[in-house]
């Protein structure tokens, strides 16, 4: 599948605001957390947290339900601001800039670093609607460039050739699988350079899954791609590398053939072999 997005380099949008500017190109070279801890008001959800997160590649992020995995990869768009009486120490770094730094424009962030959901949530309105809604956000008028945008995201996402001719009907008239990939192509509309994935299969059939495992293997030549999943078989075929999260703790982070294969801590033997999660 060809990418025709347009090229990713060439954009001069900044990720930070002027008083720390950084270009595209600086941004997308790694994500560098250093010693997080995150709290939801006096519960510590991570505990000291460290990696370097590659571009161009497919990070995954395993562990059992309420381990922190979730929680940490909304702190790479900052999507727990939010949250009342939440709390973030340590840093978090997108090339050379510190995304919680004072001066950092959350919204500008957001645009370059994207999110794919659980369970996918079209607006209720045109497919065409869907993916002109964030570039209009940011400034994209023209109907040309919309329609540009819209066809050539829509193909990113593996699904232009399915809806092509029904872009004006309603989203939500779209199958399971076709709105996930719908809300990719969304995504991929205000040309962000990181896409997080937080389970973004796990409402889906075999076969929808397998689509968007095919499109991820795709996209990571243009975008960098962290992924929360619970299928331990999933993370192996799609991922580079892999985190074990326990109890809040990244309990070992390597590349994914290791992980699964050859894991250095017996916590994460034991998962992987199914002995508890």
């Amino acid at each position: 599948m060809a990418i025709s997005m347009m090229d990713k380099r060439g954009n001069t949008d900044m990720l930070i605001t002027e008083k720390k500017q950084i270009s595209t190109n600086e941004a997308i070279e790694k994500i560098k957390i250093e010693n997080v801890n995150f709290y939801y008001g006096s519960h510590q959800a991570l505990i000291n947290v460290s990696m370097n997160i590659k571009s161009n590649q497919v990070t995954a992020l395993i562990g059992p339900s309420g381990c922190g995995k979730s929680t940490f990869l909304r702190l790479l768009n900052r999507m727990n601001d939010i949250i009342p009486y939440a709390k973030m120490e340590g840093k978090i770094s997108i090339g050379d800039c510190d995304i919680y730094d004072k001066t950092t424009d959350v919204v500008e962030l957001r645009k370059r670093v994207g999110m794919v959901f659980q369970k996918p949530n079209p607006f209720p309105k045109s497919i065409y609607e869907n993916i002109a809604f964030g570039p209009r956000i940011h400034g994209v008028k023209s109907k040309s460039a919309l329609n540009d945008l819209v066809e050539s995201s829509l193909k990113a996402a593996g699904l232009w050739n399915e809806v092509k001719d029904r872009i004006h009907n309603n989203a939500m008239g779209l199958s399971g699988g076709q709105q996930q990939r719908l809300c990719i192509a969304r995504v991929l509309a205000v040309n962000p350079d990181v896409v997080l994935m937080d389970e973004p299969c796990s409402a889906l059939d075999p076969i929808s899954t397998s689509r968007i495992e095919d499109l991820m293997n795709e996209l990571k030549t243009q975008y960098t791609i962290v992924i929360v999943t619970h299928n331990m078989q999933q993370a192996a075929r799609v991922s580079e590398e892999t985190g074990f999260f326990l109890n809040g703790e990244m309990i070992e982070f390597a590349k994914s053939e290791i992980i699964f294969t050859d894991p250095r801590d017996k916590r994460t033997e034991d998962y992987i072999t199914g002995r508890f999660g």
